[in-house]
């Protein structure tokens, strides 16, 4: 009986060790995740997360990525001309090393600064220019004043046609006559109405008075029968 039991025990021994080391080994286990049925979910929340926080670090590489290109950009265009002689680039060593010390406090934005500062004061002087050439074309409002003077003769001998001619033969910039027509006074004598446009700031009244006064061989005076600004 003992023979038979030993021969079968030997017989299962692989299955037995299997078993055995199963046993002391347990489930494998990776990062702290165990791989058996029941943490899968566990597993594949974490590589999401992975996956999605490696997503998201590219995006912060590719923005790094441009913002260093412009960066570099500038860093060029802000950089002096090389002086060329006979179709070879020569700078001299000072230079080259002063314009490396000062690439530090290169600024990198003042000069769209100041090309839009020069932009807007380009604009700006435009719409002045343009202010003054459309002020500088309105027409001026010029005074003035419609006026009629009554004209005494001597006497009833007077020829009051001829007076009026030599009344119109007065003449000056800014003054032009009008209507006329004779109005009785008394006694058969007659006075001269007559009208006239002046521009007040190139004739007098006083002035125009004066020189129909002058004519004494036919006046006698001159009133101002009505004074009315336009």
């Amino acid at each position: 009986m003992k023979v038979e039991a030993l021969d079968k025990f030997w017989t299962d021994k692989s299955r037995y060790d299997v078993a055995e080391k199963r046993f002391y080994e347990g489930p494998l286990k990776i990062d702290g995740v165990t791989l058996d049925d029941g943490s899968k979910s566990e597993l594949a929340s974490r590589l999401a997360q992975l996956e999605s926080e490696t997503k998201e670090l590219k995006s912060q590489v590719s923005s790094l990525n441009q913002l260093l290109s412009a960066v570099v950009k500038r860093l060029d265009s802000a950089e002096p001309k090389l002086n060329l002689t006979n179709g070879e680039s020569k700078k001299p060593e000072a230079e080259s090393k002063k314009t490396e010390d000062d690439d530090d406090d290169v600024d990198l934005f003042g000069s769209e600064s100041e090309e839009e500062e020069e932009e807007a004061a380009r604009i700006r002087e435009e719409r002045l220019a343009a202010y003054a050439a459309k002020k500088a074309k309105k027409v001026a409002i010029i005074a003035k004043s419609n006026i009629i003077l009554d004209v005494k003769p001597w006497d009833d001998e007077t020829d009051l046609k001829v007076m009026e001619t030599e009344i119109r033969k007065i003449t000056q910039d800014g003054l032009l006559w009008g209507a006329s027509k004779f109005v009785p006074v008394a006694f058969g004598i007659q006075k001269l109405s007559i009208s006239c446009v002046v521009e007040d700031d190139k004739v007098s009244i006083d002035w125009l008075t004066e020189e129909i006064e002058k004519l004494e061989d036919f006046v006698q005076s001159v009133d101002i029968a009505a004074f009315n600004k336009i």
